[in-house]
């Protein structure tokens, strides 16, 4: 039986992939800050008989990486972007490296539309991504690690859950499209290619849900299901920035959604292997891309009170 670590199992994306791991054979360790903190979908039981071992680390401190993996004795590691690392995560993966791991599954995102190499700084959130495909690149080579590289996060829309159980949600943009990629699909994708490696030469795997939707539309959709009236109103620029700042979201990315979500590009034909990004989910997982009504139906009360 081979071992994989997996850091950030109480992440929804994270929990999925380990227990995807976990079910393709592998000796699963779950490495987190706090090592009493549940892990979404796996209960006591279920983490006991499928013999998962937790193991302390912080993502920020490479020690406690590199003691983790040594622990575990794992080749291979799930991990995600971890903010707060003053060289992109550089020392954390040469940790990785030097405790043992040989091969790592990095959740990026597919704001990068091409080579790391070309993103500019301005371009925040796919900036901070493409630097750390960088340092996999100098760390570890190109041919050990893949980059899974999902659309936008049908879990985003939870922002709005406060609106959502007032009856109004507040939202700039409400005509932003975005593919709503669920944390099952990334997670079970991420953790297949984590015991199983990727197919078709795949380094960077783009991954997306099955249809395009407005933002706006997506919050009448969850009030639908959940059987409440909800009213979506248009807020500006400023009122967005002050939304974003109460949520503790810092002001460079801030401004770089709000910059994004108003833009009148079409989402669907400019974001990068949309079509690839679907059939990758049944790729890897043997099943299609799980429909945004179908995962809020699974998931109801993730937004109702």
């Amino acid at each position: 039986m081979s071992s994989v670590i997996v850091f950030g199992p109480t992440g929804g994306v994270a929990s999925f992939a380990a227990r995807a791991a976990q079910e393709h054979g592998a000796k699963v360790y779950l490495a987190m800050r706090d090592t009493q903190k549940a892990i979404p979908g796996l209960s006591a039981e279920a983490e006991q008989a499928g013999g998962y071992e937790r193991l302390q680390a912080d993502l920020t401190k490479p020690d406690t990486v590199a003691a983790a993996v040594q622990a575990s004795g794992a080749k291979r590691a799930f991990t995600y972007l971890a903010h707060g690392t003053p060289d992109h995560m550089r020392g954390t993966l040469a940790a990785l490296k030097s405790a043992g791991i040989e091969f790592v599954v990095f959740l990026s995102s597919y704001t990068i539309t091409g080579e790391a190499k070309d993103v500019v700084p301005s371009e925040v959130i796919p900036f901070v991504h493409a630097q750390i495909e960088l340092s996999l690149d100098e760390v570890f080579g190109a041919d050990n690690y893949v980059a899974l590289r999902p659309g936008g996060f049908a879990t985003n829309l939870l922002r709005f859950k406060k609106g959502i159980d007032a009856g109004e949600v507040k939202m700039y943009a409400p005509q932003f499209q975005f593919d709503c990629i669920t944390p099952d699909d990334m997670g079970r994708v991420g953790g297949t290619i984590l015991v199983q490696g990727p197919r078709n030469g795949q380094r960077k795997v783009y991954l997306y849900g099955p249809q395009v939707i407005a933002q706006g539309d997506a919050i009448s959709a969850i009030a639908k299901i959940i059987g409440k009236e909800v009213k979506v109103t248009a807020i500006g620029e400023q009122e967005a920035l002050d939304q974003f700042a109460q949520a503790g979201i810092p002001k460079v990315v801030a401004e770089y959604m709000v910059r994004k979500s108003g833009s009148t590009s079409n989402e669907l034909t400019d974001r990068a292997c949309y079509d690839i990004g679907v059939e990758n989910v049944q790729l890897y997982t043997g099943k299609p891309s799980i429909a945004f009504e179908d995962w809020v139906k699974a998931n109801k009360g993730l937004f109702s009170a």
